[in-house]
């Protein structure tokens, strides 16, 4: 939910109009919209380049992941750690278009340490991996954008850590 949607849906249950202090909240979302419609814009365009750049950087750094007996060992299991990667970076982007981490938090961190446990997956890997998509997203962007998209990236570290 957007800031936008948040202050009315506040104001509405209270009855009143929104202050001048949610509005100064709404005014600021706005001034950054074309910011966070750019930083997606970027993501989006060049996931395919993120996710290899950070797959990459993962296999090097954790080689024991796809070595026989690592959870992204052959073919299979490699292709899912991948997707994953593309699913993230989608989930990150709509916090940024938001503003917001709600969306993130909805969508794809309630529940995650539990069901890659169930599945077997090291959580502590899944934050190598989602650093690693940091590092590579990060690296396309201006040294502006990239402040502003870090803190949705380190949210999902963060919330698997």
């Amino acid at each position: 939910m957007t800031v936008i949607s948040q202050v009315i849906l506040k104001a509405d249950d209270e009855l009143r109009y929104p202050s001048s202090g949610e509005l100064k909240s709404i005014r600021e979302f706005l001034q950054t919209g074309v910011q966070r419609t750019r930083i997606v814009g970027t993501l989006a365009e060049n996931e395919k380049k993120i996710v290899q750049e950070a797959t990459k950087q993962l296999w090097q750094k954790r080689p024991d992941f796809i070595a026989p007996g690592g959870n992204a060992y052959g073919e299979r299991q490699r292709a899912l750690c991948i997707r994953d990667f593309g699913w993230y970076l989608r989930l990150i982007t709509y916090g940024v278009l938001a503003g917001d981490i709600e969306p993130i938090e909805k969508i794809g961190i309630i529940g995650v340490r539990e069901m890659y446990n169930s599945l077997g997956v090291p959580v502590p890997g899944m934050v190598e991996a989602i650093n690693s998509l940091k590092k590579a997203s990060l690296d396309l962007l201006s040294a502006e954008d990239a402040a502003a998209a870090a803190p949705y990236f380190d949210y999902i570290i963060q919330a698997m850590s």
